[in-house]
């Protein structure tokens, strides 16, 4: 009977807390402040309809973006990347492996005092050329490409 008359209070409590919010409208079930998923980009079957949807036209080859990245990936389960963006006013960086099914694998924003820096993980299937977009604030696509090879079970082929 205790427990019962505490998970009543207990619960009583928190509904005469949360009413007022509740009548003012503040705690509307129906407005969502999270950001927009790019469901269409994520989901393109190829690279260059995901660099599309993903609002990337006609990038240009940089070397100011580094992709440190191993030559020989022994388990492509987990490949390990590390990007870097030289550029200044660096925006946005996005990562794409080129014949994985779902093309691209990140798409991370950068504020304006916020290093562009990203270390990924991706799982790719066989040897590839993986492809590094850094969008600058000016609106200027830059891009990077590593090629990496898979080998199965450490072959080295």
């Amino acid at each position: 009977m205790m427990e019962f008359r505490r998970k009543l209070l207990k619960g009583g409590t928190s509904l005469a807390l949360l009413a007022p919010l509740l009548g003012t409208g503040l705690l509307a079930p129906t407005r969502v402040l999270a950001a927009d998923w790019k469901r269409d980009a994520f989901s393109a079957r190829n690279a260059s309809d995901a660099m599309k949807l993903a609002g990337i036209t006609s990038p240009i080859e940089s070397r100011d973006i580094v992709i440190n990245a191993p030559e020989i990936a022994e388990n492509g389960a987990k490949v390990e990347l590390e990007i870097t963006s030289n550029l200044a006013n660096t925006r946005r960086l996005l990562v794409f492996a080129d014949k994985n099914p779902m093309p691209l694998c990140a798409d991370l924003d950068f504020s304006g005092a916020a290093l562009p820096y990203a270390k990924v993980q991706l799982k790719m299937a066989e040897t590839m050329r993986v492809r590094a977009i850094a969008k600058t604030a000016d609106g200027k696509s830059h891009v990077a490409y590593r090629e990496i090879k898979v080998t199965l079970g450490g072959c080295g082929g």
